[in-house]
Order: C-alpha cells, then sequence, then structure tokens
C-alpha cells in the first residue's frame, strides 16, 4: 500500500471507524472527490472499495433501509458515480460482488423515462457507465448474456427510452465478442430491435445515420442467418434498409459515408441474398451497387501504394462481396439489361478487375506474398477469390495477364485449402469463422481453363492436377458422411441403435462438398480427355482412378447423391478407357465400379413412370436434376462403348446384371416413332458393340425379341449385327 496517497489512507480508515449508515454516507462525499482525483490510482481505488464495502454500496443502489435524511435517488446517485470510477479498473470491474450487481444496474437502465426529474437521468447514465465498463471485460460480458441483456437492451431501444444509444452501444459490443451464440432461436427480438433501427437509419438525416450503419453491420454480421431468414414474411426492414442505403447512394458523399454504407449493403447481402436488392421489382438498386462497387474497387487499387491498398483492405472486401453477388446474379441471365445498361456493367466491371490483376500482380512480385499478417493474407485471398468469380463468368477476358497470374493463384489457393483442412480438424475450436477455402471458389473459373492448352501446362508444370485430386478425396470424406466410430467398450450396447442423422450444419457442409466434388469431376474429365497421353502414363490419372473405382461403390443411394453419382461414374468410364492396359480382370474394386456404374446409367430411362405405358420416359429422380445429369448420361452411354474394346471382360457384367436384356424388353414396350432419335442411337450404339465383343450377346438379345425392337425402331446398324442382312 505504499503507492497510495495518504489522503485515502486517512479517508479509507475514517470509513471503516464508521459506526452507522448516516456516518458512511457522509464520508462518501469525500470519497467522490477523492476518487475522481488523479492521485487515485488502482491501489487506492482497490482499498477504497473495501473500506466501504459493497454491501452498503449495494444498499444504497436498491433503496432499501436507508435513513431519511434524503430521497433514495440521491443514495443511488451517489453510489453510481463511485461505482463508476471503481470498473474503470479491471480488479474491480470483474469482482465478484461488482458482477452480482449486473442486475441491478439493468434494472436502473430499463427504467429510465424521458418524464422524470434531471436526477433520474442522471442515474440513467451513471449506470450505463457501470455496465459498459463492466463489459469491457469477459467475466461481465459472459453475466451479461446470461441475463439476457441483449433482449432487454433491445427493449429499451425498441421503446426510444432515455439514452438508447447506451443501450446499442451495449448490444454491438456483445455480438462482436460473442457472435452468433448472442442472439437466441427466436427471431423477434432480433427483427425487432432491426426494426427499430432501420426506421432509424431511413428518416435520420444527421451524420447519425452513419453510425446506425455500423451499428446494423455489427448486428445482422453475428445473426442466426437462416433462422432470420426463414422469419422475414411479415417483416419490413429489409424495406427499410433498401430505402436507407439508396438514398445514401443517390446523395452526394464522401469516403466517410460511402465506407459504413456499402459495408452495410454487403453484410445484408450476405443474410438476405441478391433477391434483397430487388425488393421494389426494380433493377436500378442492383445496378448502383454494382456500379458503386466496381467503382470503388478501381479507386482503392488504383496504382497506389501496396500499403495503401492493404491499409483499405475491409472497405474493399465488402465491394468484392457485393461484386460476387452481383456477377453470380448476371450469370443466371435473369436480368433484362438494356443495351446501354449492359456495356455500362461490363465496362465497370473490367475496369475493376483489371484493377484486381493489376495488383495481385504486384504483390506476386513483392515480400508481402508471404506475409504472415492474417488480415493481409485474408485480403490476398479475397482478391484472387473474387478474380476467380469474375473469370468463371467472363471466359476469355485477360488470358495473357491469368496466364503468367495462375501460379500464383494456385499457390494462395492451395495455402488457403491445407488452412480449411486444419481448422476442420481441430473439432473442439470452431467458435470462429472457417477459413475460406479459395481452391474451391477458383473450381468454376479451372472448368473454363483446363480447355486452354496454355492452362493446362501451367496446371501441370505447377503440379495443381496432384492438389486437385487430393482437394476431390478430401471434399468426398466430407459428402459422404460416416457414423463417428463407437469406442470398443461400447460397441456391444449400441449395436443397434440406428446411425446419428446429420446437424443441418453437416448437411449444408455436405452439399457444399458434393458441388465441389461435381465442379472438379468437370475438371478432371476435361483434362483426362484433352491430355490422353498423360492420362495413360502419368501416376496422377492413377491415383485419380483408384480413387474413383474405390469410392463410387461406397456412395450412399439417396436422391442427394445422383448428380455426384453420375458424375463419379462418367469420370470413372473415361480413367478406365484410358487406364485399360492396367486394368486386371480379377480386380474387385474395378468390378464393384462398374455395378455402381451400370446401375446409373441403367436407372436413366423406363416407361412404368409414364402416363402413357408406351411412352419411354426419364424417371422422375432423375428428371429433377435432368439439365444436369443429360448430357452425363449420353457421354456415359458413349463412353462405355469405348471401354468395351479396351476391357471385353466388362460387356459380362451387363449380361449377367440383366442390363443388355432389359434394354430390349423396356424398348420393345415403347411405341413406334416416339423413341428419341439420341435414346435410340446411344442404345443402339451400346448393344452393337456388346454384340462385337461377346459372343453370348446375339442369343441373349434374340432370345429377349430383338428382332422386333430392331424393326419398330429401325435400328439397321443392331439389326445388321444379329441377323445379317
Amino acid at each position: 500500500m505504499a503507492d497510495v496517497p495518504e489522503t485515502i489512507k486517512k479517508c479509507a480508515a475514517m470509513l471503516k471507524a464508521t459506526k452507522s449508515d448516516t456516518e458512511k454516507f457522509a464520508a462518501l462525499f469525500m470519497v467522490t472527490k477523492l476518487v475522481k482525483g488523479k492521485d487515485c490510482n488502482a491501489s487506492a481505488k482497490k482499498l477504497l472499495f473495501e473500506s466501504i464495502g459493497f454491501d452498503f454500496l449495494k444498499k444504497l443502489l436498491n433503496g432499501k433501509n436507508l435513513p431519511n435524511d434524503c430521497p433514495p435517488l440521491v443514495y443511488k446517485s451517489v453510489a453510481l458515480s463511485i461505482l463508476t470510477c471503481f470498473c474503470q479498473e479491471e480488479e474491480l470491474a470483474t469482482h465478484k460482488e461488482m458482477l452480482e450487481a449486473i442486475p441491478t444496474l439493468v434494472e436502473i437502465v430499463e427504467q429510465a423515462d424521458d418524464d422524470d426529474c434531471d436526477d433520474n437521468l442522471i442515474v440513467v447514465s451513471e449506470a450505463y457507465s457501470c455496465l459498459k465498463s463492466i463489459a469491457s471485460f469477459e467475466p461481465g460480458q459472459s453475466i451479461l448474456i446470461d441475463s439476457g441483456a441483449i433482449a432487454k437492451m433491445s427493449q429499451i431501444y425498441a421503446a426510444q427510452s432515455f439514452q438508447t444509444d447506451e443501450a446499442l452501444q451495449l448490444i454491438v459490443l456483445l455480438v462482436n465478442k460473442f457472435g452468433t451464440a448472442a442472439w437466441s432461436d427466436d427471431p423477434k427480438p432480433f427483427n425487432a430491435l432491426v426494426q427499430r433501427i432501420s426506421l432509424d437509419m431511413e428518416t435520420d438525416h444527421s451524420d447519425r445515420k452513419y453510425d446506425l450503419c455500423k451499428i446494423l453491420s455489427a448486428i445482422l454480421k453475428t445473426c442466426k442467418r437462416e433462422i432470420i431468414y426463414n422469419s422475414l414474411e411479415g417483416e419490413i426492414w429489409p424495406e427499410s434498409l433498401l430505402k436507407g442505403c439508396g438514398d445514401i447512394l443517390k446523395s452526394k458523399i464522401g469516403p466517410k459515408q460511402r465506407e459504413p454504407t456499402l459495408h452495410l449493403i454487403a453484410i445484408t447481402l450476405q443474410v438476405l441474398g441478391i433477391q434483397w436488392a430487388f425488393m421494389n421489382d426494380e433493377k436500378q438498386f442492383y445496378l448502383l451497387i454494382l456500379q458503386m462497387a466496381a467503382i470503388e474497387v478501381r479507386m482503392q487499387m488504383d496504382e497506389k501504394k501496396l500499403e495503401t491498398t492493404f491499409r483499405n483492405a475491409e472497405l474493399i472486401q465488402n465491394c468484392f462481396v457485393i461484386l460476387q453477388k452481383c456477377i453470380e446474379y448476371l450469370a443466371t441471365d435473369q436480368l433484362d439489361l438494356e443495351p446501354k445498361e449492359k456495356q455500362t456493367t461490363y465496362t465497370a466491371l473490367k475496369g475493376a478487375f483489371n484493377q484486381v490483376l493489376s495488383v495481385l500482380n504486384r504483390v506476386s512480385n513483392d515480400k508481402i506474398k508471404d506475409t504472415t499478417n492474417p488480415k493481409e493474407r485474408y485480403f490476398i485471398r479475397a482478391s484472387v477469390g473474387i478474380l476467380s468469380s469474375w473469370l468463371a463468368q467472363e471466359t476469355t477476358a485477360m488470358r495473357p495477364a491469368i496466364y503468367k497470374l495462375l501460379p500464383f493463384m494456385f499457390k494462395v489457393a492451395n495455402e488457403s485449402f491445407e488452412e480449411f483442412k486444419e481448422w476442420r480438424s481441430a473439432a473442439g475450436v470452431k467458435n470462429f469463422e472457417p477459413p475460406t477455402d479459395i481452391l474451391r471458389v477458383m473450381l468454376p473459373a479451372i472448368c473454363h481453363l483446363v480447355l486452354e492448352d496454355e492452362a493446362r501446362k501451367l496446371i501441370f508444370s505447377t503440379k495443381q492436377d496432384e492438389v486437385l485430386l487430393q482437394h476431390i478425396e478430401y471434399y468426398f470424406t466430407i459428402a459422404h458422411y460416416k457414423r463417428p466410430p463407437i469406442p470398443r467398450a461400447e460397441r456391444l450396447k449400441r449395436m443397434n441403435e440406428p446411425d446419428p442423422k446429420p446437424s443441418p450444419e453437416q448437411l449444408a457442409e455436405m452439399q457444399n462438398a458434393r458441388l465441389a466434388i461435381i465442379s472438379m469431376c468437370n475438371i478432371l474429365m476435361n483434362l483426362t480427355v484433352l491430355e490422353p497421353k498423360l492420362s495413360e502414363d502419368d501416376p496422377m490419372f492413377a491415383n485419380l482412378f483408384k480413387f474413383v473405382v474405390e469410392s463410387l461403390p461406397e456412395l450412399k443411394d439417396t436422391p442427394d447423391n445422383l448428380v455426384l453419382h453420375g458424375n463419379l461414374s462418367v469420370l470413372g468410364l473415361l480413367l478406365l478407357k484410358q487406364q485399360a492396359k492396367r486394368v486386371k480382370q480379377n480386380d474387385f474394386s474395378i468390378c464393384r465400379y462398374i455395378q455402381a456404374t451400370i446401375r446409373f446409367l441403367w436407372d436413366a430411362y423406363n416407361i412404368d413412370e409414364s402416363n402413357d405405358p408406351t411412352a419411354l420416359v426419364v424417371v422422375i429422380a432423375y428428371k429433377k436434376h435432368w439439365n444436369e445429369l443429360s448430357e452425363l448420361w449420353f457421354l456415359g452411354m458413349q463412353t462405355m462403348c469405348g471401354v468395351l474394346p479396351a476391357v471385353p471382360w466388362i460387356s459380362e457384367f451387363a449380361i449377367e446384371s440383366g442390363w443388355a436384356e432389359g434394354i430390349v424388353h423396356l424398348l420393345k414396350k415403347v411405341k413406334i416413332g416416339t423413341l428419341p432419335a439420341n435414346v435410340k442411337s446411344a442404345y443402339e450404339d451400346f448393344l452393337s458393340q456388346l454384340v462385337e465383343v461377346n459372343t453370348t450377346v446375339p442369343g441373349v438379345l434374340k432370345k429377349a425379341d430383338a428382332l422386333r425392337v430392331c424393326r419398330n425402331h429401325r435400328m439397321m446398324e443392331l439389326g445388321k449385327k444379329l441377323f445379317g442382312d
């Protein structure tokens, strides 16, 4: 206590010597002066706190069993004035007794009323100061969350009571700390709060409007997005937000106004989707935010020092979010643009992405490319990600510059993939946002790039093909959900337990993984077809083939997996054709793979699900995804025709499974003249090839009445092979 001033020691001694509440209260007026003095350090405050005793301060706050000399409000005001000073020290702000006072402090601010006397307003102000100080430290934050402070502060703001901005600041502090965990699964308090703030933001034309933008961004960023998205019926805050943001963007504003507005728009698009921009059935707001984001990116990345660009990273990244959502919507071809609008949009996007490309080129040649600073790494990855989104849509732009940059883009993407894997393996550390797998983001762009000779050379020279193999293998472990292993001691007891169902989060993760694998299948199919020599000899293709033949039979036969099943089937056939020399007849995994592939090709058409018993139709399960499956099915049938001469023993599966015979029985029921030409050609080519490679096939087909099928559907080529001229 050597560092405690003598005056404070004397005051502490006086407090301890008091014999009644009246004496102690009188001594508090001296404490009020001393505690605000510059000599009152942390040790001095602690001594005074202990000398007063928290029980006495609590008694003053509650206003019970006090002398009648003063109104209860005066006692409360003095206690809060002293507590406010004590709360500035972490040791006192996190003191057990101080934390126990949180409900009392919350109750004081809940009872604030504009019509009360000024003294009450001072008390409320002091209570907010105490709460903000306590909420600056983790113990106080946890108790505030547990005591429902967010819901209570939301009610205070919605009621427009006294000092409501302080209530908002407390909410922002807590949601920034706890993220989605700060909100309950009941969307009503959230919607009521955001509704009130949105209306204020829409109607307030002072600078406070931009503070409200920041507050809304913090709150929307941490909401439980799926719950909120599904609770929007009847809510008007999305429209208020649209109107408020539109008014800002249409007025004369500077950087201080643009930045919070663009941030709010980016967050809102992430929560509500791009349809939010079309709430008024107009495209003007959509075109406005696209233009603003593109111009901002161009301005912020235009020939500045890299340090300056990185300093504005958060603003640029918010613009990236807006651009990505806009580009994705453009790709759906749902937007009806006038020629002038198309030109303006394209010019704006091209200008922005030229700057992104320019900055990434400079980064790739600068020491900053190896930065370990998380914010800088995140910005570099975000830049690679948004450029990839543009390349997926604009398939011919900026090619020489892209080829030059591609190895660096792969490097950045591969590092992010490794980080994503590490994050998922750390099962207990998932209380923060997962790192974005930029390689996953790049896949649609790579789908286009692999069609180009120069890009394929770069993929092989950088060994990116091997990373793509690791990528597809990894995402298959996510898409192919398995029951977690049961400890040996519990296996007998839990043997008959049903498999636990995946959580909604796991289901979303599995769906994302399926889409990633489908994109990778497209890439790897193109590499197999366009690089035939490599796909015969390169070990990567042998390993890829092994992965496909081992994985496809393990895939669960569910509607969700149908498109994935088709992609793996056809990729396997293309690889089997190239790897035919290495295939052994008794390889069990290949036998299982062929059976699974036959199932995919066989099940696509029938007449059982048709209203007309003589009409061949795509089965209902396939019809839902026929846009994605149609091309795959025809490619699969065509490739099977190419595989049969190279691996003749596979024909035995077509006979033993009943597929070849089943095709004839099916076509026999189809009305003459109604068989689509492309389906007829696919079946005829396949059956003709079977006849060529297996001497037992003609007998099987003739017995099934292939003669009638050949006559009915004019299958001349098959007829010649079976029956001669």
